[in-house]
């Protein structure tokens, strides 16, 4: 279907920011159009069946989603009520040791405490972030324009930030507490410590205690799926398969990577606009590797079978030392590898021959072309002897080659270059209001945006209130509730 007509807005990309955007302003009265470059809608949260084994499925990007019960937008918009159902294990998520038992991230902070070496430390980082969660996450997925939302809230987050994103980070004692919360905290990829890898581990380990860690039943496409849903049933259009190489006409909002507007506005850009953005940088990337296995993995520390996410950096120094490496555009020896098996809190995932996916990924320096499926199986391995024998295959997909299923993934950078402190706050140049540019009626509400990567719709919800204030005069947020 090719997209015709006019609207009053288009939205270019249809991952959880585009999409979410598309409701807000579809749910305002005006008329909206997503299109979308690929054949399937979704972005960063889609879900395909594996090309040789029916009944199995792999989410290609995001797995598990922390925040589809506790962002702003999402709280409001109430993906449950709209038939999404979110399984909430009682792990949130593991980090296998290299020297002695895993540390394990229990819903439970209490459970988690009594299981690690000093749990009193780990109770003092976390529990009184986890006993105000919606003020920490407004704080930390705020505009950064307004007052916070919770005064208390950031005077808790303020000194434990600079805490854990400084070299005083060692005052969360115990080895293993301190690999489990740096386990969490590199989901940004970034060098640590550091204040963005900081503030990502104490919001995401204080869901983990506060809501959990939830899992879409059915795959990651549940997400984009309810929102596609309710953009129709507003009058909304989503157009599929349909690359946009010239600007629409009208207001834009583009869930798309910055660079990509070179290409789309050519020389009709604002010269300093486009100096910057030629230099805006990536981050470093993702090795996608995806598995299909015959049974249970047979984990070391039994515990882990119950961990729908883990985190194999082994230790604080380890990880610490990958991110460093792969920012300086080295491959680490032991890299930073991610892992969830969904299977755990959706059993639907196991198909009747027993079979079920693995999802993992690597962090790689920008542009790998390295496979990396060899190197994540032997970590598996290290803590999980045996596990090869349980491979019936692998779906390698190496950096580089990324932004062939998701063009904003440019060199395998999932942050969109947002992961740095500077983009969390400003943009990805500097903005008063980040979301707008300068070019009439083109707006950015990707993950370049503030306030950075995750499926959390933030960066969709704030880019749709600057459109409706700028563009149409309209003040008041539509009603999100089901």
């Amino acid at each position: 279907m090719l997209s015709t007509g006019v609207v009053d807005v288009t939205i270019v990309g249809s991952g959880p920011n585009g999409l979410t955007a598309a409701v807000i302003l579809a749910r305002a009265g005006l008329s909206v159009r997503v299109i979308e470059a690929q054949t399937t809608a979704g972005g960063g949260a889609r879900t395909v069946a594996d090309p040789e084994f029916d009944g199995v499925s792999h989410d290609i990007c995001s797995a598990v989603h922390p925040l589809a019960l506790a962002s702003p937008f999402f709280a409001a918009y109430d993906l449950q009520a709209r038939g999404v159902r979110l399984s909430v294990p009682e792990i949130s998520y593991g980090n296998p040791m290299p020297d002695g038992p895993a540390a394990i991230g229990y819903r439970d902070i209490e459970r988690t405490a009594a299981e690690l070496s000093d749990g009193a430390s780990w109770r003092r980082l976390l529990g009184p972030l986890a006993a105000d969660c919606d003020g920490v996450v407004g704080l930390l997925l705020g505009d950064k324009r307004s007052l916070p939302p919770s005064i208390t809230a950031a005077l808790k987050v303020a000194p434990r930030l600079l805490t854990q994103g400084s070299p005083l980070w060692g005052a969360l004692r115990g080895e293993d507490a301190r690999a489990l919360f740096t386990g969490v905290a590199a989901h940004t990829i970034s060098t640590m410590p550091s204040l963005v890898s900081s503030g990502a581990g104490l919001m995401l380990a204080t869901l983990g205690h506060a809501v959990g860690w939830p899992i879409p039943v059915g795959g990651s496409q549940a997400i984009p799926d309810a929102l596609i849903a309710d953009l129709l049933d507003h009058g909304g259009e989503l157009v599929l398969g349909e690359e946009v190489t010239t600007a629409p006409g009208g207001v834009v909002l583009y869930d798309t990577s910055p660079t990509a507007l070179l290409s789309i506005y050519g020389s009709s850009l604002p010269s300093k606009y486009a100096k910057a953005l030629q230099r805006y940088t990536y981050g470093p990337g993702i090795a996608k590797v995806d598995f299909v296995l015959s049974g249970e993995i047979p984990w070391r520390d039994a515990r882990l079978a119950q961990a729908p996410t883990l985190h194999l950096g082994g230790s604080r120094s380890q990880m610490a030392l990958a991110e460093k490496q792969i920012a300086a555009g080295r491959h680490a020896e032991w890299p930073m590898v991610l892992a969830a098996l969904p299977h755990i809190a959706d059993p639907g995932r196991v198909d009747a021959r027993g079979r079920r996916p693995l999802w993992a990924y690597a962090h790689v320096p920008s542009g790998s072309t390295v496979d990396m499926a060899e190197a994540v199986t032997d970590i598996f391995e290290r803590f999980a002897p045996g596990f090869r024998d349980l491979v019936l295959a692998v779906r390698s997909v190496p950096a580089a080659r990324l932004s062939e299923h998701n063009a904003n993934l440019v060199g395998g950078d999932i942050g969109v270059g947002g992961n740095n402190m500077r983009s969390a706050i400003a943009g990805p140049t500097p903005r008063w209001n980040p979301w707008s540019t300068p070019i009439p009626k083109a707006y950015l509400c990707s993950s370049a945006a503030p306030p950075g990567g995750g499926v959390h719709g933030m960066a969709g919800f704030y880019a749709a209130r600057t459109v409706l204030k700028r563009e149409f005069g309209i003040r008041e947020l539509p009603d999100l509730a089901p």
